[in-house]
């Protein structure tokens, strides 16, 4: 038989390093440290997590033909995922296990979820093979490293929620005992003003569609790995840990995104309202002391610039009486899970795509979805970015709240004691010079205000 010569195929394949490659929600990361061990910083901080225990557990699964849970923890920073033992026939199981991570970045969040082991234990639900039984999800819990003080134990109790087609429900409480201790002040402020990702991702940054295709096949490789372990963990609790229903549509996400923007923009609106009624008359002694207040800038206007920032760095430091005592956490009223209607919960829990049988509806209601989730981040990414404005005095952060007050205070000394028209000068031409002397990295004011927290760490 006569063999014949076609072509060739030339291939070059490439491992980038210098990327960081997400494999859970940008909302949640726990890494952004580049793939190149080299090109790693060196630790800034030490979290300790001490998972004593949960109480107030429900019953999972039956044995005997009584109530069970076989419950177990999971925690997942940055590479390292760690399991604690299975405490057998227990609504109060007590595991009081430790363990450690190295912090490269404060602005991260660790993740716990407790789940119900279904390959332990008889259950009288179990018909089928023991291969198809999957472990019960029982709650989620994410800190947020950022709103932890230096050098402090918090031992607290969180809730474990979870959402089920019937609506939120409380499925006990967990345990932790959390410490972040700092290794040095220094390279802490530093990162405060230092990209959030690595270089490469200014310099070629990925487009939306390539992260979601990364993220889809890190998730993949990550549950294959952790499917080997042992003991293993299983897919669905990765995936449940991972966030991997985070894109798809949900009325009571939308709704709790759109209610978190009203929120920041009610401020504004009572601004606007106080400034009417200073308009109108309708409390002369303010209205004449704003008209004085008026004139004086008016005719020193030197003193903008400086009374505002030493009016924020007074409101900063007013606001440090109310600042959170403990770190955040699932917030009902905020996911707008108290109060959503059935048929949003049915719609939500529906399989991607829809099981609905009429092609047409099918169609057009996996479009609505698509589209409808892609408007879902957007206007959750408005939020996020209008609460980093609050928490620049609100000590959510208490590091990058004591540097703004700093930076405040520091501000408004300079620019009292620096005319007004030599300040124009500088930042006119500072906001207008040459592309030449632009960087393609990202300003340090605009690095420290994406690290700012928001409130997504408290969202179901």
């Amino acid at each position: 038989m006569e063999q014949k010569f076609s072509s060739r195929v030339h291939l070059r394949v490439c491992l980038e390093g210098g990327y960081h490659v997400l494999d859970e929600s940008t909302m949640y990361v726990s890494d952004t440290r580049p793939t190149a061990r080299q090109l790693w910083k060196p630790p800034v901080g030490i979290l300790e997590m001490g998972i004593l225990g949960a109480q107030g557990l429900l019953p999972m699964k039956t044995k005997d033909g009584r109530g069970t849970t076989d419950a177990y923890c999971v925690a997942k920073y940055g590479q390292k995922w760690v399991r604690t033992r299975t405490i057998l026939d227990s609504f109060a199981p007590k595991w009081n296990e430790q363990y450690t991570w190295e912090v490269y970045d404060p602005c991260t969040v660790i993740t716990l979820g407790v789940f119900d082991n279904c390959h332990l234990g008889g259950s009288e639900k179990q018909g089928a093979a023991v291969s198809t039984a999957r472990d019960s999800r029982i709650g989620k819990v994410r800190i947020r490293l950022s709103t932890l003080e230096s050098h402090r134990v918090y031992a607290n109790s969180y809730p474990l929620l979870v959402l089920h087609p019937s609506g939120v429900k409380t499925m006990g409480e967990l345990q932790l005992a959390v410490r972040f201790t700092s290794l040095s002040l220094a390279n802490m402020i530093y990162m405060y003003g230092h990209p959030l990702l690595p270089k490469m991702h200014y310099i070629h940054p990925f487009t939306v569609n390539q992260i979601d295709s990364l993220r889809f096949q890190a998730m993949n490789i990550v549950a294959t790995r952790l499917g080997r372990a042992e003991p293993p963990l299983r897919k669905e609790v990765v995936e449940y840990m991972l966030d991997v229903d985070s894109h798809l549509w949900s009325m009571r996400r939308s709704k709790a995104n759109f209610f978190r923007i009203m929120s920041i923009l009610s401020g504004t609106i009572s601004i606007s309202r106080w400034f009417g009624d200073v308009c109108h008359w309708k409390n002369p002694i303010t209205s004449v002391l704003v008209h004085i207040l008026f004139l004086i800038l008016i005719w020193y206007p030197e003193l903008i610039l400086p009374t505002m920032c030493l009016y924020m760095f007074f409101i900063g430091l007013w606001n440090y009486r109310f600042r959170p005592r403990n770190p955040p956490h699932m917030d009902n009223k905020l996911s707008w899970a108290e109060a959503v209607h059935p048929d949003e919960l049915d719609e939500e829990f529906d399989t991607f795509p829809t099981s609905r049988p009429h092609e047409l509806v099918r169609m057009r209601y996996d479009r609505l979805r698509s589209v409808a989730g892609r408007i879902q981040t957007v206007v959750g990414d408005i939020a996020t970015q209008g609460e980093r404005f609050q928490s620049l005095l609100s000590w959510r952060d208490p590091r990058a709240t004591s540097l703004f007050i700093m930076f405040s205070l520091s501000a408004a000394v300079l620019l009292y004691v620096t005319p007004f028209r030599v300040v124009a000068l500088v930042a006119g031409l500072y906001i207008l010079r040459h592309p030449r002397f632009r960087s393609k990295m990202p300003s340090v004011p605009n690095n420290f205000f994406k690290r700012l927290t928001a409130r997504t760490d408290s969202l179901l």
